[in-house]
């Protein structure tokens, strides 16, 4: 089975693509991608599959998320072959779609830790990793649908309490409490000068042959009734670091102890310093992937796989 270029639904003997929409938590997992002995979203899902259809099933994500980092809209795909789509119900009433929600449920909230048995962190993040993930639908995806490169945009949310009185105990494990008070015009200021198609390079932890442009389509700071303030960010895509860098930039603009002109001088001049700032990982969280119609998936795959591809776009 191909990974790059994986097959499309086909209802005459050919690999069925599924699509699968989850939240996790994700304090207890070493982020998204599998890495050895340690817990991932990705390496316990690919475990959690590969119980269903006795063998090792490869995950295609909408958006990597770094270790800590949460998701409420997550969303991924898989390649089964037909007896296997048809055999996930097992004789029960159920259609495969129902059969696949109810038994990664099952498993995720029993047996999440299966595949950590021999890992040094088993003991402590067992307990730590029950209903820390949840499958919400799963269904056949249309013709071309990529999880990754069919995504129109992803969008992040961020949460800060720079205030005594909205330093709430019980949201802690998603916002950060700062030291001192932040001016959020002085954000939003700093964030309109970074919106649009831009070379994020100077926020961005690149990878090696891929490019750092991106459309950042909203960067903005809202104070809540609770006197939280929450960003909202939303691109095509997001560079590794690219949220966190931009979110910790803004806010040292928010503190005083830059210019709301820096955030863009910062962008052009492209370059990744110690001047720079990585807000921490806890209050970050993916809430939603957005796709074309379903007519359109095949083509926005194929034109996004392609951008990608050219160094320097």
């Amino acid at each position: 089975m191909s990974i790059e270029r994986p097959a499309v639904p086909s209802l005459d003997g050919g690999l069925f693509r599924v699509r699968m929409d989850l939240s996790y938590d994700g304090a207890p997992f070493y982020g998204w991608a599998v890495q050895d002995d340690l817990p991932t979203v990705q390496g316990i899902l690919e475990a959690a599959l590969a119980v269903l259809v006795r063998r090792p099933v490869r995950l295609t994500v909408a958006g990597r998320t770094d270790s800590g980092v949460h998701a409420r809209g997550q969303v991924v795909h898989f390649d089964l072959t037909g007896p296997e789509w048809e055999g996930l119900s097992r004789g029960a009433a159920l259609t495969p779609e129902e059969a696949l929600i109810r038994r990664m449920r099952g498993i995720l909230n029993k047996d999440l830790t299966m595949p950590l048995r021999k890992a040094k962190a088993a003991k402590r993040a067992i307990h730590a990793m029950e209903g820390a993930i949840t499958v919400h639908s799963a269904e056949l995806a249309p013709e071309g649908f990529d999880a990754r490169f069919s995504a129109l945009w992803r969008r992040y949310s961020y949460r800060i309490a720079d205030r005594e009185a909205s330093r709430d105990p019980l949201t802690r494990s998603v916002t950060l409490w700062h030291d001192f008070a932040l001016d959020e015009h002085r954000m939003n200021a700093a964030a309109d000068a970074v919106l649009g198609m831009k070379d994020f390079l100077s926020f961005c932890k690149p990878r090696t042959g891929a490019t750092t442009v991106r459309e950042l389509q909203e960067f903005s700071f809202l104070r809540r009734p609770d006197g939280v303030i929450e960003a909202h960010l939303q691109a095509d895509a997001f560079c590794h670091n690219m949220v966190r860098s931009l979110v910790g930039g803004a806010m040292l603009v928010g503190a005083g102890d830059r210019r709301p002109e820096w955030l863009g001088e910062r962008l052009l001049a492209r370059i990744r310093d110690s001047k720079s700032l990585l807000a921490p990982p806890h209050p970050l969280i993916l809430e939603e992937v957005r796709y074309p119609a379903l007519a359109y998936m095949r083509e926005r795959a194929e034109s996004t796989r392609a951008r990608r591809a050219v160094p320097g776009f």
